[in-house]
């Protein structure tokens, strides 16, 4: 810094964009590890009511791809596949690339469907009521839902 003024000033205001940037990051891996907590609610009701006693470890794993599919057309209007299709340069998957709104509409959603699952909803049901509850509360996120009655 005792060099020149032009090149501590550089300096604080690399530091500080690159403080910036870091806490960006640490906010969506927060939200995004949150939905991977919540997504253990998700798979526990998956494991205890959608998968047979006797059944192969493929099988298993096509019934848990299955679910998660379901969440992410809900969400999306898209599986894993069609999305890793559609970005073959991308690394990870769709959540990660996913907005804030949409990961906490996705943790909520991991959780109802959960509750359905353990109500006995068919999967077909289950997906047409994620729909519309990811719709609703994007649109709640999004802020074009508020209630402007409560607003006055």
């Amino acid at each position: 810094m005792w060099i020149s003024q032009k090149f501590q000033l550089l300096l604080v205001k690399e530091y500080q964009r690159l403080k910036t940037d870091e806490q960006k990051m640490l906010g969506w891996s927060a939200r995004r590890e949150l939905s991977k907590i919540n997504y253990r609610i998700h798979t526990d009701a998956i494991k205890i009511h959608l998968i047979p006693a006797v059944i192969t470890r493929e099988q298993t794993s096509q019934v848990y791809a299955d679910e998660a599919d379901v969440l992410n057309v809900a969400m999306f209007g898209k599986t894993a596949r069609q999305w890793r299709e559609e970005n073959p340069s991308s690394k990870g998957n769709i959540r990660d690339y996913a907005s804030i709104n949409e990961l906490i509409c996705l943790s909520n959603m991991e959780n109802l469907n959960a509750v359905f699952i353990e109500q006995g909803m068919p999967q077909s049901e289950r997906l047409i009521k994620l729909n519309q509850i990811a719709i609703h509360q994007m649109s709640v996120l999004d802020g074009g839902g508020i209630d402007r009655k409560l607003l006055k």
